[in-house]
C-alpha cells in the first residue's frame, strides 16, 4: 500500500515580520541601554589634564562641577546644602569613595567646599576625573 501525497500546496513558507520587529526591538533596548551608561560623561566638562589615568568606575557616586560653579550628582543638577544628604545612602555601595569631576576653569573654591561636604557626609577618599594627555 503506497500513499500519495497532494501536490497542490506552496510548501512551507516563514514569516519574516516578527522577527524583524524582534530585532529593531532589540536594536532599541540596546541603543537605549548603551546611551544610559555614559552618565558621567554627559556633562561638558573641560577636565584638566594627566599623564596617568584610571578607568572611571560606573558605581562609584559622581559629584560634577562646572565652570558656572553648578553641582551635579550623578548627572542630576543639585545645591552644595542638599549634596550632603543626597551623598550619604550612596556612600554605603561605594566603601566611602566618591568621584570628582570638576572643570578646568572653574573655581577652585567651589570644588574646595565640595570635598569638604563630600567629607562631612562621610566620604573617605576621592577619585579625581582627568583626560588623557595627548
Amino acid at each position: 500500500m503506497r500513499r500519495r501525497l497532494r501536490d497542490g500546496g506552496d510548501g512551507v513558507t516563514f514569516d519574516f515580520a516578527p522577527m524583524v520587529d524582534v530585532v529593531l526591538l532589540l536594536l532599541i533596548f540596546f541603543f537605549l541601554t548603551s546611551s544610559l551608561g555614559a552618565r558621567q560623561n554627559a556633562l561638558p566638562l573641560d577636565l584638566p589634564r594627566a599623564s596617568t589615568t584610571v578607568q572611571e568606575t560606573p558605581e562609584l557616586p559622581i559629584v560634577s562641577v562646572d565652570r558656572a560653579g553648578k553641582l551635579f550628582l550623578n548627572g542630576q543638577e543639585t545645591t552644595l546644602t542638599k549634596l550632603g544628604g543626597q551623598l550619604k545612602p550612596l556612600l554605603g555601595t561605594s566603601a566611602g569613595v566618591v568621584g570628582l569631576r570638576a572643570d578646568e576653569r572653574g573655581s577652585y573654591g567651589t570644588v574646595v567646599r565640595v570635598m569638604d561636604v563630600i567629607k562631612q557626609a562621610g566620604g573617605e577618599r576621592l577619585a579625581l576625573g582627568t583626560r588623557p594627555t595627548p
